[in-house]
């Protein structure tokens, strides 16, 4: 086990899915196939976990050690 918490400690199983299903897709560009909902992008830039770039959202190192 690590030290380091989940950032999606505080979410229900459900919506801690979600989101990680969510950085899984930013981050191989399926957003056309699955779009993402506008408060699972919000909640993902207030944990840091993407930044938006020219109106697309980009993983941050913090969102990549999270899906590691």
């Amino acid at each position: 086990m690590t030290d380091n918490p989940t950032p999606f400690v505080q979410f229900s199983l459900e919506k801690a899915i979600a989101l990680r299903w969510t950085l899984r897709d930013i981050k191989a560009n399926r957003l056309k196939l699955s779009p993402v909902s506008a408060s699972d992008l919000a909640t993902l830039t207030e944990l840091g976990l993407i930044e938006m770039r020219d109106d697309v959202p980009v993983l941050t190192q913090a969102g990549h050690d999270a899906l590691d």
